[in-house]
């Protein structure tokens, strides 16, 4: 919340986080980055499941995969339109990131979730077919 003149409002935009969070959350956050055990267990899995989801969407000549050491992986889409895809998986479900700008054109965004998201996110796209 802030209070300040108008002129002001499109230069706080431009620092603004894309994301709020309160002090409870920014607190819990804090306190996870402490328990470095758990937070290494986490990373792990994540990975483990980046690396699964890569995989399974192997089968999907369409879907490009780029290199990834995030929890997400940017996928080109192939011979169809990514607005398209994204909308049919909103359909069945399963959200995703669509870019379409210069350099990112015609690209979704996965994240890396539980391996039950990976599963759905495969049957979706089986779904929607070749």
């Amino acid at each position: 919340y802030g209070a300040f003149p108008a002129w002001l409002l499109p230069h706080m935009w431009k620092i603004k986080q894309p994301y709020n969070i309160n002090v409870a959350a920014s607190l819990a956050a804090l306190a996870s980055l402490e328990d470095t055990t758990w937070l290494r267990e986490k990373v792990g899995l994540i990975v483990q499941e980046r690396k699964r989801m890569v995989a399974e969407l192997a089968r999907f000549a369409w879907l490009q995969p780029y290199p990834s050491q995030s929890n997400f992986v940017l996928f080109r889409v192939l011979e169809r339109d990514a607005r398209q895809l994204k909308l049919a998986l909103e359909q069945q479900g399963v959200l995703v990131r669509y870019f379409n700008k210069p350099g990112l054109d015609n690209c979704i965004r996965i994240s890396a979730g539980r391996p039950s998201d990976t599963d759905r996110l495969v049957a979706a796209l089986v779904e929607i077919g070749d």
